[in-house]
Order: C-alpha cells, then structure tokens, then sequence
C-alpha cells in the first residue's frame, strides 16, 4: 500500500471515529443492530425529540454509517456497515473491563482506608 493511500485511509478512519465520539450516536447504532427502524422508533427507545434523533441519523447517513429506504411515509434505517458491529462491541468490552478493574481498585482503596 502506497504512503499516500494509508494516509488516506488513516483521515477515513479518524473521521468515523469523530462521528462516533457522540453517545446519542452510538446509542442509534446499537438499536439498529437487530434490525431497521424508524426516526420515531428510535426516538422512543431512546427518550429524545425526533428533532434530535433525526439531526444524529442526518450525521450518521452524512458519513455513509446508514442507510436509508422509504416505505410509503415511512423511511427506516439500517446499518451501512455491520461489520462495524465487531469494532462496537469489542470497544464495549474493554471499557467494561476497566470499569471492573477501577471499581477493584477503588473497593481495595476502600478497605485500606477502613482498617486505618
């Protein structure tokens, strides 16, 4: 691979990653893992305005993360991607990890700090 591509490839993935830097925005991609759903759908589950879940879909479909297909007046969802799903949840599972690991650590600090 040429200097120049992987330099492209490094802005591409920089700029996904900026898009998922939102939680609303994460939120959206874990609801459509199962399968497609609505601007209202996802507006329910998630307790926000559609204005809001709208505006995070506008994003998401911007970067080429969605997509999107009409049925009468309704436009439902779906991943562009979901393989992304592996990046997802293996990210998931580190961040678990290391709540696990800081809540050991601050039990441990908690004990010390009772039998002083």
């Amino acid at each position: 691979m040429s200097r120049q591509s992987e330099r492209q490839i490094y802005e591409m993935h920089a700029q996904v990653c900026s898009v998922l830097s939102n939680p609303k925005r994460l939120e959206i991609i874990n609801l459509l893992r199962e399968n497609e759903k609505t601007v209202g759908d996802l507006a329910e589950k998630m307790g926000l305005a559609k204005a809001n879940v709208s505006q995070q879909i506008a994003i998401l479909r911007h970067k080429g993360l969605l997509l999107a297909r009409r049925e009468g007046q309704h436009i439902y969802y779906r991943l562009a991607y979901p393989k992304m799903l592996k990046a997802y949840d293996l990210l998931r599972e580190i961040l678990m990890e290391r709540l696990s690991k800081q809540g050991e650590w601050f039990e441990k600090l908690r004990k010390e700090g009772e039998t002083k």
